[in-house]
């Protein structure tokens, strides 16, 4: 078999130019492609990598601020507690100073009207004194003054209580002086007589008793053996008066007014 070496360099020629125009307009233009595709990848994956860079740098700067607006926020709020609280204990302050001159003011038109009472009750008080007086002047000026007196005392012995009979029964039985009997008036030897027979029956004892005149009483007679007294005079009515007067004026309010007689009968 013979070779024919012109077809067999046509062949090689051939294979030559179609490598050559393989590698000119297919391999070439395919690798360039390819070096571009990989190049244009790296410059996506490069501007990914700075983005997400940045991404991350936002969100670090984002968290930062957060934390930063939760610390504001936490300042805000302690702020705002401090002041509510300082506001509510200005306002609680300015209520009870308001409240307690309030209540100054009301204890002053309180006094004022206790007082103004007071004066309207004083006068009352003064014409049941003058009623009780002259009551009781016109009754023993119908009379013998000192018998009077006698017979109020002796009456005051005979309705005396029990408790005070044992104290003034005891103040006897302690006491080695004289029982004292003090008048406003210097009583008759027939006054004295009856009182001395009263006192001894009252408190059935024999003690010697002495007179002497008290200005100071006020029509009546008073009996002292030792500490202890018993009393009958216009003075005891008098005294029962007034502290029916402080019992009035004690309990009374600012629209109440007296209207009662307390002459004590």
């Amino acid at each position: 078999m013979q070779i024919d070496w012109i077809t067999v360099a046509a062949q090689i020629a051939n294979f030559l130019v179609l490598v050559w125009l393989l590698q000119r307009f297919l391999y070439q233009p395919i690798t360039q492609a390819m070096t571009r595709r990989e190049k244009e990848i790296e410059d996506r994956l490069a501007e990914a990598k700075d983005a997400r860079q940045a991404a991350e740098e936002e969100a670090e700067t984002l968290r930062a601020r957060q934390a930063e607006l939760d610390s504001e926020k936490d300042q805000i709020l302690e702020d705002a507690k401090q002041e509510a609280q300082s506001l509510r204990e200005r306002l609680e302050a300015d209520l009870r100073e308001d409240m307690e001159s309030r209540r100054e003011t009301w204890r002053s038109h309180l006094e004022e009207e206790r007082e103004s009472f007071a004066k309207t009750l004083r006068r009352r008080a003064g014409q049941q004194v003058i009623a009780i007086t002259g009551h009781m002047v016109q009754e023993y000026a119908r009379s013998d003054l000192t018998t009077e007196i006698a017979s109020g005392f002796v009456a005051r012995l005979e309705d005396m209580e029990e408790e005070k009979r044992e104290k003034l029964a005891d103040a006897v039985a302690r006491s080695d002086d004289a029982a004292r009997i003090e008048s406003s008036v210097a009583l008759k030897p027939g006054a004295r007589g009856r009182i001395t027979r009263a006192l001894h029956k009252a408190l059935n004892t024999d003690i010697d008793v002495h007179y002497e005149q008290n200005e100071d009483l006020v029509m009546g007679v008073r009996l002292i053996i030792g500490e202890q007294t018993l009393e009958w005079s216009a003075a005891r009515y008098l005294k029962r008066l007034e502290g029916v007067l402080d019992e009035v004026i004690d309990s009374a309010g600012p629209a109440q007014r007296p209207a009662t007689d307390i002459s004590g009968k």
